[in-house]
């Protein structure tokens, strides 16, 4: 046992005196390096040159935040102004086809010179008038139609039904883009932290090496590679800026200047509903209730054409009233009055019976129009949430890949530092390998919650999931 162990001393001591001095370099290498190497360790302090705020947890409630900013996007979109408007000119219009039934009456009015001729067998008379001043009244009312007017009113409503669910249908979609930008800001602001934070890891490295390369000259590539990955980490959090930068200008577009925080917004959807509930969502969707419309206003309209040929019967009150001033017969005054029904019986028309076949199969197509895009949006549903359930799977498993990750990550930089039982590389590749799992982390977490919106979208709504 004793000779086993006098060897290396023996070795040694045959090395020309190397050896000693060597290992005091050595050591003497690791101590200068230790104060740098040991705030390498330390990831949470926030670095003022990311330009944003740290992620916190959240004092607010997200979905208020998310609430505030889709309200505001809803106020100043011009779009959504427009479809309100045109919602409500097809109320006006429900509202003039109705007013058909009702009194109607009209007042006619008209001066100038005048003349007329009248003749028999017997006679002929002729009456000229310099200056004439003419006055006509009409009243008359509607008393039956075969339906044609109710048919109009009806059709009018569905209009107006459609017209009201397209409104809905924009604040809808408005909504999605506008939580889907706030969780893309999100998304990007935690790259820009975890970049960040590689940043300082890979600048402690670099200060590490600089004092290391200091005593050890022979070490100047591993300086090198280490300024090598702190450069490409650096990238990486400059173009994650202006990620968020660009979002954020498209963000203002929508909701004004006043940006709230991102606390919080990284888990706020992460609640999926049940498949079955989707799917019997799905026909509370304002598009579809806007093709059942739309399916319903082109059938009344086939029924509108299907009365043209119905008889109609008003009644009606004409009274006029002539006052002439000169002409042959002096100054003149005129007068009569007609009270009477009215009936209108279409005899003839040829272009009836194509015109209803018309009408009646486009309101089939329209019908088979909802049903196909209700069967696609179910089975869309069923695509996304499978979609969303694996995003969501992948984080909780990169969360899990994370935690080993980093207890390896901090076993090599202490191996490293320890008298290099580890290489360098080794080092860069355990930090290059952590900030990609957690960069993949947040973009699993951010999918899964895309894709959740997404799915209320398709059903019930985000408008109604956020009230």
């Amino acid at each position: 046992m004793s000779r086993s162990l006098s060897r290396p001393a023996g070795r040694c001591a045959a090395m020309s005196r190397g050896c000693a001095p060597r290992w005091l370099a050595a050591v003497l290498v690791a101590f200068m390096a230790a104060p740098a190497t040991a705030r390498c360790v330390d990831e949470s302090a926030f670095d003022p040159a990311a330009g944003i705020e740290p992620i916190v947890p959240a004092t607010v409630d997200p979905r208020a935040q998310l609430q505030s900013m889709v309200r505001d996007a809803l106020e100043r979109s011009q779009a959504i102004g427009a479809a309100k408007l045109l919602a409500e000119a097809a109320i006006a219009d429900v509202a003039e086809a109705r007013s058909a039934k009702s009194l109607q009456a009209s007042l006619s009015a008209g001066f100038g010179p005048a003349g007329s001729h009248s003749s028999n067998a017997n006679s002929s008379t002729s009456e000229a008038s310099a200056l004439q001043a003419r006055a006509s009244l009409t009243i008359s009312q509607l008393l039956f139609d075969g339906g044609r007017v109710d048919r109009l009113t009806d059709w009018r409503s569905q209009l107006a039904e459609s017209a009201r669910f397209g409104h809905l249908t924009q604040q809808e979609q408005l909504a999605m883009n506008t939580v889907a930008l706030a969780l893309e800001r999100s998304r990007f602001r935690q790259h820009v932290l975890v970049y960040g934070q590689y940043v300082r890891k890979m600048s402690c490295l670099v200060e590490a090496l600089g004092t290391i390369v200091a005593a050890d000259r022979g070490r100047a590539s591993e300086l090198v590679q280490a300024r090598k990955s702190l450069q490409q980490a650096e990238l990486s959090q400059s173009q994650a800026q202006s990620q968020v930068r660009q979002i954020e200008v498209r963000l203002r577009r929508l909701v004004g200047d006043g940006l709230p925080g991102v606390e919080g917004l990284s888990t706020v959807l992460l609640q999926v509903p049940e498949l079955a509930e989707l799917v019997a969502d799905v026909e509370r969707s304002t598009e579809i209730a806007q093709l059942g419309a739309q399916a319903a206003a082109a059938a009344k309209y086939a029924d509108v054409v299907a009365t043209n040929t119905k008889p109609q019967l008003s009644w009606s009150f004409a009274g006029a009233q002539t006052a002439g001033l000169g002409g042959n017969h002096g100054n003149t005054r005129n007068g009569s009055l007609s009270v009477g029904i009215q009936v209108n019986v279409p005899l003839l028309n040829p272009g009836h019976a194509p015109a209803t076949d018309a009408a009646r199969k486009r309101a089939s197509a329209a019908a088979l129009q909802r049903a196909e895009a209700l069967d696609a949006r179910r089975y869309r549903v069923t695509e996304v949430y499978e979609q969303t359930q694996s995003a969501l799977d992948r984080a909780r498993r990169v969360g899990g890949v994370l935690r080993d990750s980093e207890q390896v990550r901090n076993f090599t930089l202490q191996q490293w530092q320890q008298l290099g039982r580890r290489s360098l590389f080794d080092v860069m590749g355990a930090e290059a390998e952590h900030y990609n799992l957690r960069v993949s982390y947040v973009n699993a977490l951010h999918d899964g919650q895309q894709m959740n919106a997404l799915l209320l979208s398709l059903g019930r709504g985000v408008s109604e999931w956020l009230r």
